[in-house]
Parts: structure tokens; C-alpha cells; sequence
């Protein structure tokens, strides 16, 4: 189950408990390894004139037998914390991965410079060093088509689910990208930023290729395809800001 599935997951519930006003979309934030919170039962108990840790009880009892759900637990004010299974990181770099790549855009350093300042304000958007966000970002892009290039060259490739990610890093940038993935029609700079910093850190962490006397294994492949994943977000931000996102820098 991906997080945009929860959603669903959660929308459903309410509706087959006959709650009044469900919203469109569920909101929910990363809360611990593979978990996700909401709110949603603060929300729906006032029309429904019960206390909303009664609602959240009965979304439990709906969501905890749900594929892909580990557990769901609710806490005194009736906020849900809901914790998806192993598989779903997997899910969610599918998910990615599926969606069509924007067509790129040719490079044009005064135009994005001028594009991303008038989304994010500042200045000196051109400056090629890490203090500028909009230069992090185009790197961090660049170097994800890097790793599956050098990837290719050794023979691997991006293969989700081919072995878990444990390290806090790789779950920061999980996170991150399932968090988008919850509103993938919402960009803002401060998201792609966040993004991308998070992959350099897991780059810094934990190379996506073997280093040193490394072999060639199944970790490799599962780094290769969550690096693969953030650059796909990545392009895909800078694109509707109208911004290039190179493969090469």
C-alpha cells in the first residue's frame, strides 16, 4: 500500500461509518518508520456529535484489517497513527517510477534563475554552489542520473523491494517522497529542497554503488531505485516550475 492508497484507505472508512463532510483527500504526515498520522477523526466527530476518539476507534476497526496495513493505533484525543508494512516502500517507488517523465526542458540559466526566485524569492539563484537551493536541487538531479549511469555500467539495475532500507536517511527521503506523493499537484520550493537535500544526505550515508571492495548486490539495486525515484520527483518539480532539470552538471 502507498500513501496516496492510505488516503483512499482512510476516505473509505469514514464514509462506510456514515460520517457527514469527508474531504477529498486525507491528510496525513510521516510519523516514524512507515507510519503516517491524521487527524481526520478531530475533524468528522463534531458533525457526528461524538467524541472523536470514538471515531478514530471505529476507523481502526475498519483500517486494521486492510492489505498493507501493519497496525493502526489511536491516542487520547482520538489521532490516528496508521503504520503500513515492509512492502511498502517498494509500492511507493513503483508508484514513482510508473509515472510518465516530463519532456526536458532546454537549459536556460537567466530563465530559471529568474523562474525559481519568483517562486521562492532571494536572489542570486544563479550562484553554482551549495548555499544556493536551486543549485542543490539541479545537482542533486543530476546526480541521480549519474548513479544510474554508473549503475548500468556495472551491470545493475533499479530494482525496488530488493532489499529494505534501514538507515534513518534512506527513511527521512521515504518520507519525503511519500509526503509528495500525497500531493503531487502541490509543489513548492520548499519541498523540492527538502528533497533533495534528504537524497544527499542518503548519498553521503550510503552510496547507491559499491564502493571500494563492494560487490555488486541486491542493496545496490534498492539504492539505485530510490535514487531513481528522486530524481523522477525532482524533474518532475522543476518542470512545473518551468525550471530545467540537466543531466549533467
Amino acid at each position: 500500500m502507498t500513501p496516496a492508497q492510505l488516503s483512499q484507505a482512510v476516505l473509505r472508512s469514514a464514509r462506510d461509518l456514515g460520517l457527514a463532510g469527508v474531504p477529498e483527500r486525507a491528510q496525513l504526515r510521516p510519523r516514524g518508520e512507515r507510519g503516517w498520522g491524521t487527524g481526520i477523526a478531530l475533524r468528522l466527530a463534531g458533525a457526528a456529535g461524538v467524541p472523536a476518539v470514538e471515531v478514530a476507534r471505529g476507523l481502526r476497526e475498519r483500517l486494521a484489517d486492510a492489505v498493507g496495513v501493519r497496525d493502526v493505533e489511536v491516542d487520547g484525543r482520538g489521532f490516528l497513527t496508521i503504520r503500513l508494512g515492509e512492502e511498502a516502500d517498494a509500492a511507493l517507488l513503483r508508484e514513482i517510477l510508473d509515472r510518465p517523465r516530463p519532456a526536458a526542458l532546454p537549459e536556460d540559466p537567466a530563465r530559471d534563475a529568474a523562474r525559481w526566485v519568483a517562486a521562492a524569492g532571494g536572489n542570486d539563484a544563479l550562484a553554482q554552489r551549495d548555499e544556493n537551493p536551486l543549485f542543490r536541487v539541479r545537482y542533486a538531479h543530476a546526480r541521480s542520473r549519474a548513479l544510474l549511469r554508473g549503475g548500468r555500467a556495472l551491470g545493475l539495475t533499479p530494482e525496488p523491494g530488493a532489499a529494505p532500507f534501514a538507515h534513518p536517511r534512506e527513511r527521512a527521503l521515504l518520507a519525503a517522497l511519500g509526503e509528495q506523493a500525497l500531493g503531487e499537484e502541490v509543489w513548492s520550493v520548499r519541498r523540492l529542497v527538502l528533497i533533495a537535500d534528504a537524497f544527499l544526505e542518503v548519498e553521503r550515508a550510503r552510496s547507491a554503488l559499491p564502493v571500494g571492495d563492494e560487490k555488486p548486490g541486491a542493496a545496490h539495486r534498492a539504492r539505485l531505485a530510490l535514487a531513481q525515484a528522486a530524481g523522477a520527483v525532482l524533474a518532475g518539480g522543476l518542470h512545473r516550475l518551468g525550471i530545467s532539470a540537466p543531466d549533467h552538471m
